[in-house]
């Protein structure tokens, strides 16, 4: 039985979503470009300092098909351009909160549903925070995002 439901698994192919989330310039990119060997962010328009201060924090996903020795991968990366980059930060994790919610509660109310074969997994399965290594310490930001996921 075990054999069956793993290669029925590796045919089927896994959905895997990844979330990186930290304030700009601290290599989310880079790593998810290096990990991953392909440029989800080539379309990505960089915004100068004055708009950055007023950006707003958003949910952008990416999606790409990966396959790797016969077992395919939907890999989708949660990116949260503009987290901590605003002046006032408070309650910035806020979107990124109530997006994990909803990702989560999208997913039971399928699991739950009657059509129960062709349930799109968005959930968030992992989240890459990033830390400035500058400075001494973790910002109230840091500490806000950790509460405000946990």
């Amino acid at each position: 039985m075990p054999n069956q439901v793993h290669r029925k698994s590796v045919k089927k192919g896994f959905d895997f979503t990844l979330m990186v989330a930290g304030e700009s310039g601290l290599g989310k990119s880079t790593l998810v470009h290096s990990l991953f060997l392909t440029d989800l962010y080539k379309d990505r328009k960089l915004l100068s300092a004055e708009e950055r201060i007023s950006q707003t924090v958003e949910i952008l996903k990416h999606t790409v098909d990966i396959e790797e020795k016969g077992v395919k991968l939907k890999l989708t990366i949660v990116d949260t351009p503009g987290f901590g980059d605003a002046v006032n930060n408070t309650a910035c994790w806020k979107p990124i909160t109530d997006y994990v919610d909803q990702q989560f509660e999208q997913y039971f109310r399928d699991e739950s549903g009657l059509n129960q074969k062709n349930i799109q997994d968005n959930r968030v399965h992992c989240c890459l925070y990033f830390i400035s290594p500058f400075g001494h310490g973790l910002r109230p930001v840091d500490v806000g995002f950790h509460e405000g996921i946990a």
